[in-house]
């Protein structure tokens, strides 16, 4: 294993994750036989959606409150529960077929790729700016503001990514970063290493309030597991020049 990382097995992180499977199978019903599709706007397909998003927020919640202390039990907990979810939850962003054979991914933990960062203010925008649209994977467009910046001090020299804030949709912070992996080891595209809209946040720092930012937790985006989701990209400015060797890999 390389230096710096962590095994993360249950056995030594601590960390009871087995799932209670009859509890966690559990999602809504509108009572009644109806057939549905993913993506159909049903009212099954609603209620659904609507677990899929609670669930994971939950998972960054307990994620947050056991980071507080250890790192490394959090990160076995959210690979843990993430995985089910994409195996067995009717919302899953995997096709139908792929689900029930479906195994995560990770790079190993690295200790040296979680920081805390203050957000550094963006330039005031022009009076009636317009929002910007970032990349997209598919037709449909949302808009974004460049919101700030942070620097983050890897270990081969600091490196800057943009932080931005979807305007529409529900709204939240977005960090979307690209990196020498990218079409080898993960998507082609880039990751995500914060989308507040869908949960995805790690917090602040209770102290001081500054960003937690950690590639462990960086995650695909659900294009790169079946192109009819749509999903914005990272711009040219937040690409890095570095290999992030961390957080959800393809191969």
């Amino acid at each position: 294993m390389p230096t710096g990382s962590t095994d993360l097995s249950p056995t030594t992180s601590g960390f009871d994750v087995e799932l209670d499977a009859a509890s966690a199978m559990t999602t809504p019903t509108t009572g009644k036989d109806v057939a549905w599709t993913q993506g159909d706007g049903s009212l099954q397909d609603r209620l659904t959606l609507a677990d899929w998003r609670r669930r994971v927020a939950t998972l960054y919640g307990e994620v947050r409150a056991m980071a507080a202390s250890d790192p490394v039990v959090a990160l076995a907990h959210w690979r843990t529960v993430r995985e089910w979810l994409f195996r067995e939850h009717p919302q899953s962003p995997l096709p139908p077929a792929e689900r029930a054979e479906f195994r995560a991914r990770h790079f190993d933990h690295d200790r040296a790729l979680r920081f805390l960062v203050p957000v550094e203010p963006a330039p005031a925008a022009d009076p009636g700016a317009l929002s910007m649209e970032l990349p997209n994977s598919g037709t449909e467009t949302l808009a974004f503001r460049r919101i700030g910046s942070v620097r983050l001090p890897f270990p081969t020299g600091e490196q800057r990514l943009s932080v931005f804030w979807m305007t529409g949709y529900a709204g939240g912070l977005f960090i979307p970063f690209r990196d020498a992996t990218n079409g080898n080891e993960t998507y082609g595209a880039g990751r995500y290493l914060v989308d507040a809209a869908k949960s995805h946040d790690l917090g602040v720092d209770e102290a001081t309030g500054e960003l937690i930012l950690d590639f462990n937790f960086a995650t695909q985006p659900s294009c790169a597991y079946d192109p009819r989701w749509a999903c914005p990209l990272a711009p040219p400015e937040n690409r890095l020049d570095i290999a992030v060797r961390a957080g959800e890999r393809l191969t």
